[in-house]
């Protein structure tokens, strides 16, 4: 059975340690830098238990109900189904949760569908399928951390001026192995339950050490969290900074100090072509891509629902350029809408699942960082100064004497000043807040680079086809067509 909100917000209560500004946190569900975010996943836990939302967000198995994002998709009515759900939570975060508890869970999923994958000299095929049904039957949150830290990456994590900057094996025993090192941009990690710690790259053999793949809980002893600034720390009030006071998801360092991981809980061990191919012969990161498609879709849509509530605020919403301001921005939704719709329209077969289609989720990958920040850009241009002329805070509404002048001047046809101010509030919190640079950011980078993600483009699509076309064209002519 999926857990409620409560439940959840208990589980965090596990004594993980998490440094914040120079001191530790003691409780994430109390702290003022995590309370309303950790709170904001709670209520995605309650909606499986609402009626309205319970039959898209969960599904049968075994006699229990489980997360619907833990599937294995068989058919791809079912991954279709997968794609609702995963709109359903979207939606009640706005889009500003990448790494809600969905995200990983369809990864894990993933995993599971291709377990020979992790079939080699070290076999973790028992010990994913293990995992898969653990996590989805005790419905625990996975994060993921698997990037090494920006130290010299024009060399290989052996060849740093330190062994252990990245995480790589340093003591293999009887009932386990013991790691040390680092991982950057743990998303979310200090609200998950467990960690999926791994690489994506393909590393050369001499780098085994730091090929390992392996899932531990986050309050493991040895793991520490160097959290960055918490946006909703920073937040002074919800009407202020309603986005980044309540979906702040975080971002980590994580640093293992020689911390044990029992063999049961290993998928990869020393291993660089398994570490690898864990996400590219296994529909995980197909999956990432679906349900980082149907986010920002949902984000896209939210954006540009600010963009005409401003622009009817401005009272310019009727203007001819206005006009094609607004049709741009929702022709770059649609854009956004048919590649999440044709991700999953063109499903194909791989191991037990029903995977994503490889080449539109590649063109995702491209089209994704390319919209995000052109549609903030057409909603500044848009919203113009009004977006950054705003009172400090509600205090100035609440004030006698400031009110009258705020309520005087910052006013427009049909908005008096306290709404107009709460409209652009959420607008400069979306657009120009440091929660927002953000967001721009991760949208960029968080599926990888250009480098990484335009050729993959090529190397998974059909380029030959394209080329095929063109070569019937010029052989259908010659000279003596003259």
């Amino acid at each position: 059975m999926t857990r409620s909100g409560k439940e959840y917000l208990e589980s965090l209560r596990d004594g993980r340690v998490i440094w914040l500004d120079g001191e530790r946190v003691d409780d994430v569900t109390t702290h003022p830098a995590f309370r309303r975010s950790v709170q904001s996943i709670s209520e995605l836990y309650d909606m499986t238990h609402e009626p309205e939302f319970a039959d898209a967000l969960t599904v049968d198995h075994d006699g229990t109900k489980i997360l619907r994002a833990h599937q294995i998709p068989r058919t791809k009515d079912e991954l279709k189904a997968k794609g609702r759900a995963f709109k359903v939570w979207s939606e009640a975060t706005f889009g500003f949760f990448g790494r809600s508890p969905d995200y990983m869970a369809s990864a894990v999923a993933g995993f599971a569908a291709v377990p020979s994958v992790f079939q080699s000299d070290f076999d973790g095929s028992a010990n994913i399928l293990a995992h898969w049904e653990r996590m989805a039957t005790q419905d625990l949150y996975q994060a993921h951390t698997l990037v090494n830290p920006q130290i010299d990456r024009t060399k290989a994590p052996s060849q740093q001026e330190e062994d252990d900057l990245c995480l790589r094996v340093v003591q293999e025993r009887g009932d386990g192995m013991v790691v040390r090192g680092a991982k950057m941009i743990g998303t979310a990690a200090a609200f998950a339950d467990e960690m999926l710690v791994g690489v994506t790259q393909r590393m050369a053999p001499s780098e085994a050490d730091y090929a390992v793949s392996f899932s531990v809980p986050v309050a493991t002893p040895g793991i520490q969290f160097v959290s960055r600034t918490s946006y909703e720390g920073r937040a002074t009030s919800v009407f202020d900074y309603p986005l980044s006071s309540r979906f702040d998801e975080n971002d980590a360092l994580v640093v293992f100090d020689d911390v044990f991981v029992p063999w049961e809980r290993v998928f990869a061990y020393r291993d660089p072509v398994v570490c690898q191919e864990q996400f590219w012969k296994t529909p995980a990161f197909l999956s990432f891509v679906h349900h980082g498609a149907i986010r920002l879709w949902t984000k896209l849509e939210f954006m540009v629902g600010v963009a005409i509530l401003v622009a009817r605020a401005n009272n310019t919403y009727d203007l001819p350029p206005v006009r094609m301001q607004i049709g741009k921005l929702m022709a770059w939704v649609n854009t956004a809408k048919a590649v999440a719709i044709a991700i999953e329209d063109g499903a194909e077969p791989m191991g037990a699942a029903m995977a994503p289609n490889r080449e539109m989720s590649c063109a995702q990958l491209a089209i994704g960082p390319d919209l995000y920040p052109k549609v903030l850009a057409e909603i500044k241009l848009l919203a113009g100064g009004g977006l950054i002329q705003l009172p400090a805070s509600y205090r100035d509404l609440q004030h006698p004497e400031v009110s009258k002048l705020l309520n005087k001047y910052v006013r427009s046809p049909g908005h008096d000043a306290e709404s107009r101010i709460k409209l652009l509030k959420l607008a400069w919190d979306a657009l120009g807040s440091e929660f927002a640079g953000r967001h721009d950011q991760y949208e960029r980078f968080y599926h990888g680079s250009p480098h990484v993600y335009l050729p993959a483009l090529v190397r998974e699509g059909d380029p030959e086809s394209y080329a095929a076309l063109a070569r019937r064209c010029l052989d259908g002519y010659g000279l003596e067509e003259l």
